[in-house]
């Protein structure tokens, strides 16, 4: 699992992921993806488009960083998921915790809002 992390200029953080979000992956980037997460009102979006399987192990991270960034004031929104990773955010329950996004434009309104 890959991850790249930008600031933009809109004070929104930008975490793209790469690979397979499985225990392997997971793990690869808890810490780092924690840190991108971390302090008082972040907005973060992070962009699954290079994402091509999603594990338990990474709904629980993703979650996690979501309630924690919402006790501390901030917003995790996903973006471009492909149809099959959709599938499981779907059938997880996760897109009616974390809000999720085909489009980048969308999903940045989505944080400053």
């Amino acid at each position: 699992m890959q991850l790249e992390y930008t600031e933009q200029e809109n004070t929104i953080r930008l975490i793209k992921l790469t690979g397979m979000l499985d225990i392997m992956g997971a793990n690869e980037i808890d810490t780092r993806f924690a840190a991108y997460c971390s302090g008082e009102k972040a907005l973060v979006l992070v962009d699954l488009t290079n994402v091509n399987y999603l594990a338990s192990i990474g709904i629980r991270l993703l979650t996690s960083n979501a309630k924690s960034l919402a006790s501390r004031g901030g917003k995790l929104v996903l973006f471009n998921p492909n149809e099959d990773v959709r599938g499981v955010l779907d059938t997880t329950g996760i897109l009616t915790i974390i809000p999720t996004f085909d489009q980048v434009e969308v999903a940045e309104a989505a944080l400053l809002a």
